[in-house]
Formats: structure tokens, sequence, C-alpha cells
């Protein structure tokens, strides 16, 4: 739902105008980050400190996502367009002229695709490029396979969820044998304890592996892996490593048990597990190891959304001192953020105009930043709507709170837990005493003309995002959803819904189109006395 227009537009490989003049022409492409763009980005975020993407699907991403151009023009990204979705002024009949035609316009365009006449090709194509796909300047980690002739794909249709007329292979993912050499244990900003394994370094499908998840203890027992084991390693979906199993065979004897630790690592506070859940949780908010990616959360556009204060900023803070726990950010001092590296009078003036701004969020988008688990922003604006203020919400008991429509008893106990904890309680006492707002003026609600209506929002609308539609429509009392299904009433449609639309035409599913949708707010925000001129 993002504009990236003009990041995409920084993008060499792409041309800037189209050389034949069409009515209309949609494209599909993929925009990738190569593999020595990759490594060069990791290691000058290492020299100045920053965090390392995982991989360069993440790095292309969030390059992509950048609010300065100037950022992703210097990720040096590419792309290849594979498709043509819509075309008006010209017939493309095949998916070799699709890719001729894009060619033609000085697009980019893989050079490794080939036409196989029978399935036999198909399979010596696809293993031809599992034993080279290291060899590429970019990762891959299988091959799609389409149908040539449009004709055809327009007989067989397509599913819900995929088209009839193509499919991927995979490759198998490349395994290694190495050493579980130790076990680090990590706390995350829900103070989920997760144990990851340490092992000799092992070169595994095009990069060097010394680091796994192990997920959660109750894998760790039920796979049997101990510390000396030598274990078996792949890549999850060819990205993520992970341990497949030890090889017990190999055991000398000397091979030592993983328990789950009994107290934070961190902070010392005892841990806890939920009845029913795998995961061992520090409950402390103030916790040293939670503190980071909470910090990082509680400042970001979708809570408390102080503008810039994003990893490189927090990290920096940290560091100096500056901030230990969430309200410490309302007492930064000007002149200890200009002695930050990299932190001029303007920047510094930016952002304690951004901390000041932020005292006077919603309580709602307060209680979704704090990051107590399982409370999201949909959830935290229906507790505030029902109780109004933190201080009430606070006192309600886990039945009272279960008892509100869409929230369910893991939400309740969730919020208990995290209430019922003096570091959370104190850390927001503090955060009312530094000026952040706590209540929220009980209002009659206008006519909920939409209550009892589910709708779900899919493709991109002309007049607004999907986020402000979601609001509107909640305004007037109905629930906003991100799935289909029988009990949908109407699903929104803006431009390229996807399998949305599709799966509510299969279903019978109201569609609305935005035309539709916009005299919709205009009669009932009227009703309300909320329409704007």
């Amino acid at each position: 739902g993002e504009d990236v227009t003009a990041n995409v537009r920084t993008i060499r490989a792409l041309p800037l105008r189209r050389k034949l003049a069409l009515p209309a022409l949609e494209l599909r492409g993929e925009i990738y980050m190569p593999r020595h763009a990759f490594v060069a980005l990791n290691q000058q975020r290492e020299e100045d400190g920053e965090r390392l993407f995982a991989n360069p699907r993440n790095a292309a991403a969030g390059s992509l996502r950048q609010l300065d151009p100037a950022v992703t023009a210097s990720r040096a990204l590419s792309c290849f367009i594979y498709d043509v979705t819509y075309i008006k002024g010209r017939e493309l009949h095949s998916q070799q002229e699709i890719l001729g035609f894009l060619a033609e316009q000085g697009l980019p365009v893989n050079p490794l695709w080939e036409h196989c006449a029978d399935i036999e090709a198909v399979y010596a194509y696809c293993e031809r490029l599992e034993r080279e796909r290291h060899r590429l300047p970019y990762e891959i980690d299988g091959v799609v396979i389409k149908l040539n002739s449009m004709a055809m794909r327009a007989e067989l249709g397509e599913t819900t969820k995929s088209p009839r007329w193509a499919t991927s292979y995979k490759f198998m993912a490349e395994e290694k044998e190495t050493r579980l050499l130790d076990v680090e244990v990590t706390v995350g900003r829900t103070g989920t304890v997760t144990p990851t394994a340490i092992m000799e370094p092992v070169s595994l499908a095009g990069s060097t592996v010394s680091r796994a998840s192990l997920h959660n203890y109750d894998l760790i027992a039920g796979r049997d892996i101990r510390r000396g084991d030598m274990v078996l390693l792949h890549k999850a979906g060819d990205i993520i490593p992970e341990v497949i199993r030890p090889l017990t065979e190999r055991r000398t004897g000397s091979e030592q048990e993983i328990l789950p630790p009994t107290h934070c690592p961190a902070c010392g506070e005892e841990l806890v597990r939920a009845e029913a859940e795998v995961a061992w949780r520090c409950v402390n908010m103030s916790c040293p190891a939670r503190i980071r990616e909470s910090l990082i959360f509680f400042a970001s556009r979708d809570a408390m959304d102080i503008e810039g204060m994003g990893p490189a900023a927090v990290d920096l803070l940290l560091e100096r001192g500056l901030v230990h726990k969430l309200e410490d950010i309302y007492h930064l001092r000007r002149e200890d953020l200009l002695e930050l590296p990299r932190m001029g009078e303007r920047s510094a003036d930016n952002l304690l105009n951004a901390v000041a701004a932020s005292r006077d969020r919603s309580p709602a988008r307060l209680l979704a930043a704090l990051g107590i688990r399982h409370i999201g922003v949909r959830s935290a604006e229906l507790l505030i709507g029902h109780y109004h203020s933190m201080e009430a919400l606070m006192a309600a008991t886990e039945e009272e709170l279960a008892l509100i429509d869409e929230i369910g008893p893991k939400m309740a106990e969730s919020l208990r837990l995290f209430f019922s904890e003096d570091s959370n309680v104190e850390s927001i006492a503090a955060l009312q005493a530094a000026g952040v707002r706590m209540h929220e003026e009980a209002q009659a609600p206008g006519p909920q003309t939409l209550a009892g209506q589910t709708f779900v929002i899919t493709g991109t609308l002309d007049s607004m995002d999907r986020k402000e539609a979601g609001e509107r429509l909640t305004r007037l009392g109905a629930r906003v959803s991100g799935s289909v299904s029988s009990k949908t009433s109407c699903v929104l449609c803006g431009l390229n819904p996807g399998s949305k639309r599709d799966k509510a035409l299969s279903l019978g599913v109201r569609i609305m189109e935005e035309p539709e949708f916009l005299a919709l707010l205009a009669g009932n925000e009227m009703a309300q006395g909320e329409l704007e001129f």
C-alpha cells in the first residue's frame, strides 16, 4: 500500500520512458539486490554500527521503503520484468511474445529464460539451474514454469490462490554437517527467550553460517539436540539457517543436555511460561535486553510516531546512557543530543519536537506502543474505546476484559500478566508524569449504521489509503478484517484487488468498488455530522 514510485525511478536498469506509446500498460517484475551490493551494504552498516540485513531479499525490501530516494539510489538495486498483466493497443499470444515485447521496450528481462518443448526439457533446465545457482550474481531458490500459450492459459483458468497454468520448482535445500558449540539465549521485544545455536562456521547455500535459531526449548528436547553434537544444517526456505537433527551416531558421550533458563539472562527476573505455550518469556518491560527493541517499536510510525528515532538513533542513545527505559525518551536534553555523532542542531531540534508531539498521541496509540503480547493497534483501540483511560484499563479484571467484543481470553490474560508486574506499572506512571496522555474523553458515538457488518479491503484506493478507509468504516460501527470468509459482509476493491476479490466472488460475498464506497461514507458520515468539505 505504499507509494514507492520515486524510489523505483532510481533503479538504473529501468528506463524512465516507454519506447512505444500505448493507451495502457501494466507490468509485473521483481526488484532484487545483487550479491556484491548486499555484501558491500552490510560491510558499511557494520562500520556504522547499524544492524546487518539478514539476506538480500530483506535488504531490497527495506531499501525500497526508504523515505529518501537518495538512500535507495545508493543501494544498487536492480530488477527483472517478467510479465505483462494488462495491455491495451497490442495483442500478445504467448510468454515468448511477452518477453520479446519487454526486451523491445528496453526493459530488463532475465536472459536465462528458456522455451522447453516437453517435460523432459523442463526437468533438464531445472536441474541445470540448480547446479549453477550459486554462480549467479543474485540469489534464487527455484524456477517458475509457465504454460507458453495465452489461449491455453485462459482455458485452464485459475484457482482463488494460484493459476493452473504456472507452478514453481523449488530447489532442494543444501545440507551440511557442523558442530554445535554452544547455545546463546536472546530476549526479544515481547520478552520471548530464543535459544540460538553457535556452530563451527560452515559454507552453506552461498554464505558462511555460524548461527541458527533453535526456536524454543520444546523443539530442542523433541529433537534431542545437545551441546557438542554434530548436527545436520540447512537453510529453511533457502534463507534461514536451521538445525534439522543431531547426528546421534557420532556422539562421544561428552555432549551436554540443553535446558531452558529459569531467569532472564539480561535482567535476572524469573521467566514465565503461559499454559499451552512453548515459549519462555521475561515480562519485565525494563529488561535491558528488551529495551532496545521496545524503544524502536515505541517510536515507530504505528505507535508513538517519533520521527528521527529509528534503530541507529536508539543505538546511540543507549550507547551513551541517555535512555534506559521508555520514559527516558521524554527527558532527553538538547545539550546531550548535540554531543552525539552525526547529530546537528537541526536534527536534535527535530527529534525533540517529535518527542514533544508524541505526548499528545491517543491512549490507544500508547497502549499499542507498549508492545504487550497479542495487543496490536486494533485491539488497543477497542480497549481504550471501552475504558477511555489507561487507569481504568489497568484496574479491569481478566474476566471483564475477556467479555469485550474481539478481545479473547489470550489477550485478557496477556494484559493482566503485563499489568501485574510492578516495573511495568511504574513505567506507565513515569510516562504519565512526563506528560504522555493517558485519558481519552468519552464521546457519544454517532449512528453505528454499519454495526454488525464485516468489511475486507483489498487493492489500492485512489482517494485514501487502506488504513484511513478502515478507520472510517470502524467509526460507522463496521468490523474490518484481513481475510475473506462466508461471514464477510462486503469486500471493498481498489485497483489490483488480487485473490481476495476472487474468493469473495466464489463465496457470493458482495463486491463494492471505490465510487460506491465514497457514496456510502458521504451518506453515513453526514448522518454523524462528520462530513468535511
